[in-house]
């Protein structure tokens, strides 16, 4: 807002001073008015749009529930790097629902369709759109929610922000935008292999009070391929089929559960993340807390570590066959000071139980009527599963934004070969 400043006429200011131009001398200090324009520096606006995410590889999410779709916008991928619509079907694949019997019973095939971006099979450097029609929305499943709130869902919230909210489906609360998410997820795992070798696996290692015990999975050698043997996408058949069953059990009781994800990265580039506000494993919190119904975040030892001493606990330094400094054990979970090391890095996701359930709750309308609700739709009774995917396209949004930063800041001129390796270094090499 513009403010003006009225001066008042000094005393005894009555008369003009003759010594002034006569110019001046018609100039009325009385009526003299100073327009005042506040400025606003760039570093006190707020963006608070929440809908895009990184800093170089920078992509934002659009669409709802039950909307005519979703998808994202991908802006700073580097040009020349092979992408088609397969590339990203993969993963948009162990996404989608309606894939077991252990998933929401919604039908979406999920086929995406890339609009820009990519040019002769290349990206180009531009914008990538990437679009996924919704071709199975059901509406009338959600009357109920038009008038009262669904328990520990976003419903009551979103009104309290915005005085407004998209009823079906639950809007961009439901777990459909992470389409766009695993869509871009894709895009930076690729560019991360390519360029670096660098892989990101998550798998399913706790479902409700089903726990898979620790060391059970070798993570210098669990591959995709074990993941997804099973529907649960736990790499650990015994474990998996002990898993599948709890989810059956609460299944057919119209209730649901949480668990856990963990996930890796083998071949992360040394140097990654920034001390002090932008440590790397501050940057994966963060991505992976955003994705909907997670509760809990561990890196490395985590919360384990606390039972530890620090000489139980330190991570002792070794120089390997190949003369590089290594690690003899990885409690740091690969990274160290904020910045990553060269080791697996590790952590895990905790998953609430989904909040609609097929049980009558008590809960209050938008008029603040206490009633009871039995929510419709159509629900995951557990979101792990279907997770993984989410998870690593998080982690790789991440890894590939710090990729960016670190060759623009400590890469644009030769490295000190004596402290430094260089980012692309080859997985044969390591």
């Amino acid at each position: 807002m513009a403010s003006s400043i009225t001066s008042k006429p000094f005393l005894g200011a009555t008369k003009p001073n003759s010594s002034l131009s006569p110019d001046l001398q018609r100039l009325s200090f009385s009526s003299l008015r100073i327009s005042i324009k506040p400025r606003t520096h760039k570093k006190l606006q707020i963006q608070a749009a929440g809908s895009t995410f990184g800093n170089y590889f920078r992509v934002t999410t659009f669409g709802e529930s039950h909307g005519g779709g979703v998808g994202c916008i991908v802006d700073g991928c580097p040009p020349r790097i092979p992408l088609s619509e397969a590339d990203l079907q993969g993963d948009l694949d162990r996404r989608r629902p309606g894939q077991s019997r252990i998933t929401t019973p919604r039908k979406e095939t999920d086929t995406c369709r890339i609009y820009s971006g990519v040019s002769e099979g290349v990206t180009t450097g531009t914008p990538i759109h990437v679009l996924v029609p919704n071709t199975d929305q059901r509406g009338h499943d959600y009357k109920e929610m038009s008038i009262a709130y669904r328990p520990s869902h976003a419903d009551a919230t979103y009104d309290m922000k915005y005085g407004v909210r998209a009823v079906q489906g639950g809007g961009r609360s439901s777990a459909r935008e992470t389409i766009g998410r695993v869509a871009s997820g894709a895009i930076a795992k690729k560019i991360l292999k390519l360029f670096s070798g660098t892989e990101v696996l998550a798998y399913v290692s706790q479902v409700h009070q089903v726990v898979l015990p620790d060391g059970s999975v070798d993570h210098d050698t669990v591959t995709l391929d074990q993941i997804e043997s099973n529907i649960v996408r736990c790499p650990n058949p015994d474990y998996a089929e002990k898993m599948i069953a709890a989810i059956d059990a609460v299944r057919t009781r119209g209730n649901s559960i949480g668990g856990v994800v963990t996930c890796i990265v083998r071949n992360a580039p040394r140097g990654l993340g920034s001390p002090v506000f932008d440590k790397l494993e501050a940057e994966l919190a963060k991505a992976v807390m955003s994705l909907p119904a997670t509760k809990g975040f561990e890196f490395g030892s985590g919360f384990a570590g606390t039972f530890l001493t620090g000489s139980e606990h330190n991570d002792e330094f070794y120089t390997d066959e190949h003369g590089r400094i290594r690690t003899r054990t990885n409690r740091s979970g690969g990274i160290q000071g904020g910045i990553s090391n060269g080791e697996i890095i590790n952590m895990r996701v905790a998953f609430k139980p989904t909040a609609t359930i097929g049980k009558k709750q008590h809960t209050v309308t938008r008029e603040k009527q206490e009633i009871e609700l039995l929510a419709r739709g159509r629900h995951d009774p557990c979101v792990v599963p279907r997770a993984v995917p989410m998870v690593e396209a998080m982690v790789a949004l991440v890894l590939v934004d710090q990729l960016m930063a670190q060759y623009a800041q400590c890469n644009l001129f030769p490295i000190n070969s004596e402290l430094q390796e260089p980012l692309n270094l080859e997985p044969a090499n390591l």
